[in-house]
């Protein structure tokens, strides 16, 4: 009990739609101990009983629209309590849902009489119904707007905190305030119609000079029914988040100082592009969305924050360093970063030990004959490797041993990879870093050759990223060539051990999964796509059994994991377009021809849109994501690009033997190698058990063998070359059609399980193993052997190095290179910049030729003339060179023509010469595509709100 000098007290009760909180509230109100002198009801548009429920509890409730904001309510209390002539000296206030513990008005009087100077006062607030957990002890912001409660999440309440205290703020539910201190101050501010004003009020009140206590004596349950979005109201909308957000960044513009308004303003901005980010990794748009309406509202209206900063101003008392101590620490926002990060680790972890578990249990439920045939003393073997530690595990799993090793020896394999690569397929990365990657993708314009606007290729997109990580364009080109082997072992072993189950439920053999994964794992290096710098080829290589992984989420049972597999899909499938493009026509067909056989099988999956929805979303999704390319290349004349892979030009060429051996040029091994994992397919129809699943990959095979044959018979005729389509994808996709089927044809003819078998179909079976064993274990051997790659070609063009320093001063200061000789013909290129590097090749070759300065390029190699230098220099070209061996008749026509100056050469059989005349600063400007901005922003959007659903659904949206 706690006794105090009677003084005046006025409850002010606000309720809205409470009629399921106020009877228990009422009789709290009415229980007190301490007593109140009166009771002001405001009821806000209830639909319910609340109105009444009040009336008959205290005789009079003033009535408002359901409009009516809580400042404005609590404003109407105290001009209904100024009218009825009542002189109180506090003011309890209260919500329809918070229901205080009989004493705890008479501890906060108590508290009030103990410390004088204390103005407003707030109790311990625990949740309404649990009774137990803390919601808040006194309140405080953070620099970015959080709420701070200084409490552990569901912290139960054991008399941890029960000190009295100054704080910056106390909730609304169950503030004490003096009457007096709530005039001066001008009561709530209207800008928080709901959510916030405890906080600023709170904060105005530290300013002005008053203290505010929190009492944990006064105890009060609180159900925040409108936080929790219990209820609905007008103010409140369907938008709780977007009303919270935007009351604590209120909060922080109008009370921050001046000092620090300028950094707090940068400050929340990036906040909440950060914030967006943390709730679209768990999946929560609504929420990220709100965050940006928030900003969005008060950075629009700057005249409410100063007219709210004057206002506060004008009461403030103490310096905002005498209400600094009262604020969040500067750290703590960084600290819940951090928990943030950990939770979303442990989610992370958490959900794969559930697949795990799951798998697990699955296996288990499927082997129970398996296990009970396996041997006695396995079982031993198992239970003792199962007591000894992880190395021992390691050391006795032969399957790892020999992973192990195969990795390692494909790394060695990929030794010339980790030096500086160019050559074959590979142009040079660029010089500049990081930034010319994306800046070569964001412009619409390039200063290249006579300037293009053909659009760049989508693969620098993902370069550029992979480079911000990485550190260096060279680490990307690096860790492509030297990974692609563990990442395709790693994908195939995974896509395998689901494929396995068609066959059995038990699945297929750790051995089986390790010869095909390793097969698999060597395509784009046996290929002969590694040595010739194909790196569009060995990329798709590494994403195929990943992509394919996703795209049998199409057969999951539940509708949510297929919308899943869906976006999981489209990523992974838009990612290895934007290398071979041809890669989406191949899928979108192969969709067409499974779509129809599921149709004359199943012939009420065209009614079920969760059916044919997620592959057709999977498939519309990719021209959405590369947008910023097909749509420019269409419109500016580089259609061909859709039927060529990244790279330099012309692509390898790929006869209908290489296609079947998954050969590509002469850089690969030996063909017979690969004609062995096909006639290995072929005998995978044999056995009866599997036919139905090795019949699938071969129509995957077919549709890829349909696919090349409509590509490979085009040719593009380009202004610099001409090439064939791009087929090194197809080449993947049917070594690993090849691999699957023989796989699943392997395992149904060694199946331990099968009784019966007669003894020749063993030694068939003997044979054959011994004989794909081989493919592997060449492969493997051919590829560390070496001496079989183009990968350490310089990109020397004989143009002496002075000469390439002035190019990269700026665009203007072009190179004119001039090849050949009359009598076989001539070709030229133009150098500008650090040179045509990895990305800019294809923006070159597929661009139109200039007609114009291809005469000019004529004439200066027939008859120059000073006009046509005047010309050069109108195009930024800077110098002339004919490396050697320069044509004599040709240099002997630059050496007598005004306006060109010889220049020295490093090889005397090098001629070169400097333009003598002003250069043309805009030689290479180009307009700007306010086209190609929209679509790159229209990407933007498109991949992270596609990422977010490929995100499992949060448990409280499933709720």
């Amino acid at each position: 009990m706690f006794s105090v000098v009677h003084t005046t007290v006025a409850a002010l009760l606000v309720s809205h739609d409470g009629e399921r909180w106020l009877p228990a509230v009422i009789s709290g109100l009415q229980s007190q101990s301490a007593p109140v002198d009166r009771v002001v009801a405001v009821d806000t548009g209830s639909k319910d009983g609340s109105a009444d429920l009040l009336e008959s509890a205290f005789g009079e409730v003033l009535r408002t629209p359901g409009s009516t904001s809580f400042p404005a309510a609590v404003g109407l209390g105290l001009e209904q309590l100024a009218a009825s002539g009542a002189d109180c000296e506090w003011v309890w206030i209260l919500h329809d849902d918070a229901n205080p513990e009989p004493d705890a008005l008479a501890a906060l009087l108590a508290a009030a009489e103990e410390h004088p100077d204390a103005d407003v006062l707030g109790p311990k607030l625990r949740e309404w119904p649990s009774l137990k957990r803390l919601l808040e002890l006194g309140i405080t912001i953070s620099g970015t707007g959080r709420r701070e409660t200084g409490l552990e999440r569901g912290e139960y309440d054991q008399g941890q905190h029960d000190e009295v205290r100054t704080v910056l703020a106390v909730n609304t539910a169950g503030m004490l305030v003096r009457r007096r201190v709530l005039e001066e101050l001008g009561g709530f501010d209207d800008q928080l119609p709901i959510f916030g004003n405890d906080v600023d009020f709170g904060w105005r009140a530290a300013a002005a000079g008053h203290r505010t206590l929190v009492v944990p004596q006064a105890v009060v349950f609180h159900a925040e029914a409108a936080h929790r979005g219990i209820r609905r109201t007008p103010l409140t909308g369907r938008h709780t988040h977007y009303q919270e957000r935007r009351a604590a960044l209120y909060t922080l513009l109008a009370n921050s100082s001046a000092r620090q308004l300028p950094f707090q303003l940068l400050r929340l901005g990036v906040g909440t592009i950060l914030r967006m980010v943390g709730f679209l990794l768990v999946r929560s748009v609504g929420e990220a969305l709100d965050e940006l309406a928030a900003l969005v509202s008060l950075y629009s209206r700057p005249r409410e924050i100063l007219a709210a900063r004057r206002a506060r101003q004008r009461r403030q008392v103490v310096t905002p360093a005498d209400v600094r101590p009262l604020l969040a620490p500067p750290w703590l926002p960084y600290r819940h970063g951090l928990d943030f990060l950990g939770d979303l680790l442990s989610a992370a972890t958490n959900q794969a030990q559930d697949v795990a578990e799951r798998r697990r249990a699955a296996k288990a439920e499927a082997q129970p004959q398996a296990a009970a045939r396996r041997p006695a003393r396995q079982s031993e073997e198992d239970m003792l490797t199962e007591d000894t530690g992880l190395v021992a595990r390691f050391l006795t799993n032969p399957v790892a041993l020999v992973i192990s090793v195969f990795v390692v020896l494909a790394l060695v394999g990929a030794r010339s990879a980790f030096d500086s690569l160019a050559g074959g397929g590979l142009s040079p990365v660029p010089q500049g870093g990081t930034g010319d990657w994306w800046r070569l993708y964001a412009e619409s314009w390039h200063p290249l050759g006579q300037g293009t606007d053909v659009p760049t290729p989508p693969y620098v997109l993902p370069f550029a990223v992979l480079a911000s990580l990485l550190g260096s364009p060279s680490a990307v080109v690096t860790a492509i060539f030297v990974l692609v082997v563990p990442l395709g072992l790693w994908g195939a072993w995974r896509f395998l051990r689901v494929t396995g189950r068609l066959a059995s439920p038990a699945g297929a053999p750790r051995w089986l999964l390790l010869w095909g994964a390793t097969t698999y794992a060597l395509v784009p290096v046996v290929s002969g796509a590694w040595g010739d710098g194909r790196f569009a080829t060995v990329i798709v290589a590494a994403l195929l059994p990943w992509l394919a992984h996703a795209a049998l989420g199409f057969a999951d049972p539940e509708a949510d994991r297929r919308w899943r597999a869906a976006w999981r899909t489209a990523l992974l499938l838009a990612l290895g377009t934007a290398f071979a493009p041809g890669l989406w026509f191949f899928a979108l067909l192969l969709g067409l021809i499974v779509t129809a056989a599921a149709t004359v099988v199943v012939r009420g999956a065209v009614r079920d849109r969760s059916a044919w929805g997620p592959p057709a979303a999977a498939l519309g999704a990719v021209p959405l994501l590369l947008s910023p390319w097909w749509i420019p290349a269409l419109l500016h004349g580089a259609g061909e690009a859709l039927l060529l892979e990244a790279g330099r030009l012309p692509v390898a060429t790929v006869e209908t033997l290489d296609l079947l051996a998954g050969r590509m040029g002469d850089l690969g091994a030996p063909s017979w190698l690969g004609l062995v994992l096909a006639v290995l397919a072929v005998l995978a129809m044999i056995p009866r058990a599997t036919r139905i699943p090795v019949l699938v990959c071969w129509i995957v095979a077919a549709v890829a063998a349909v696919t090349a044959a409509a590509i490979g018979a085009v040719t593009l005729d380009l202004s610099a070359t001409s090439t064939h389509a791009g087929l090194g994808f197809l080449v993947v996709v049917l070594q690993g059609a090849f691999v699957v089927a023989a796989s699943l044809g392997a395992q149904s003819l060694v199946d331990p399980g099968a009784t019966g078998v007669p003894m020749w179909r063993r030694g068939v079976a003997a044979a054959l193993i011994a004989v794909a064993a081989l493919v592997p274990v060449l492969g493997l051997g051919w590829f560390v052997v070496g001496g079989h790659d183009r990968l350490d070609e310089t990109a020397g063009e004989g143009i002496p190095a002075y000469m390439v320093q002035s190019s990269m001063t700026g665009d203007a200061h072009g190179i004119l290179v001039i090849r050949g000789d009359v009598d076989h013909g001539l070709t030229y290129s133009v150098r500008r910049g650090d040179g045509v590097t990895l990305g800019e090749d294809e923006i070159i070759d597929l661009s139109a030729e200039d007609t114009g300065f291809t005469r000019s390029v004529r004439v200066l190699a027939s008859r120059p003339t000073p006009q046509v230098v005047d010309a050069l220099a109108d195009a930024g070209i800077e110098y002339v060179v004919l490396p050697a061996p320069a044509d004599g008749d040709v240099a002997s026509a630059l050496d007598a023509t005004g306006g060109l100056v010889q220049a020295s050469a490093e090889n005397r059989s090098t001629r070169a010469w400097q333009v003598d005349r002003p250069l043309d600063a805009a030689a290479v400007d180009g307009p700007r595509s306010w086209l190609r901005i929209a679509l790159l922003v229209l990407q933007g959007v498109a991949i992270v709100v596609i990422a977010v659903l490929c995100v499992p659904t949060s448990e409280r949206r499933r709720r």
